[in-house]
């Protein structure tokens, strides 16, 4: 039976469970055990220890999204309580640039990523639209559960978040190197377009 069978159809949500069934279910499940393994991975949580991400997928509740399904909308304000640990299928991440009415695509993500975890954190706007470009399975932490595990787990939550917080620094610098990048670039190209440029002339007349 895996994590999907062990848990669709259950009426108490993760949180709502005891430790120690929580602690059985995902002994038990095989796929929970590959749930853990993909959150470790390094397009996750790879600072997680082993027994740090099993009890993490004990508070996660699986999910399948469809083809074709947006299952995050940029700019959304309301529903931002969860973050997504993709266990099988892809999802591809859009966003709508300025002056633009279609949208670009920024990258396509496989089993071991993880999207949402911004505004989970901080309850702010969804920065980009993630849409399922295949069936998906996934593991969903809703921010409940997310409360839950600080109550019930404090050192593994701090971990986590911890984890995150480090994941989202890690994306910050990489957007400040494609930004200097970028602006050493708009500076060359300046600079050629300078020199191509006839230089006036200043002589008296």
């Amino acid at each position: 039976m895996s994590l999907f069978d062990k848990f669709i159809g259950n009426r108490h949500a993760p949180q709502n469970r005891t430790a120690a069934q929580r602690h059985a279910a995902v002994d038990r499940s095989e796929s929970a055990h590959a749930a853990a393994h993909l959150l470790r991975a390094p397009t996750a949580l790879m600072q997680l220890g082993e027994a740090e991400a099993m009890t993490v997928v004990g508070f996660m509740q699986p999910h399948r999204y469809p083809a074709g399904t947006t299952i995050i909308r940029q700019g959304e304000t309301t529903d931002t309580g969860f973050m997504v640990l993709v266990l099988d299928g892809e999802i591809t991440v859009e966003t709508i640039a300025a002056r633009r009415t279609e949208p670009v695509t920024l990258t396509v993500l496989g089993p071991g990523s993880l999207i949402g975890e911004m505004s989970l954190v901080d309850g702010g706007a969804r920065s980009a639209s993630c849409v399922a470009s295949s069936d998906v399975k996934c593991a969903v932490l809703t921010r409940d559960a997310l409360e839950a595990l600080i109550l019930e787990e404090p050192a593994t939550a701090a971990k986590l978040m911890t984890a995150v917080a480090q994941r989202l620094a890690e994306r910050l610098r990489d957007s400040g190197h494609k930004l200097r990048i970028y602006s050493q670039l708009v500076q060359s190209m300046q600079e050629e377009i300078d020199a191509l440029m006839p230089t006036p002339d200043t002589r008296p007349r």
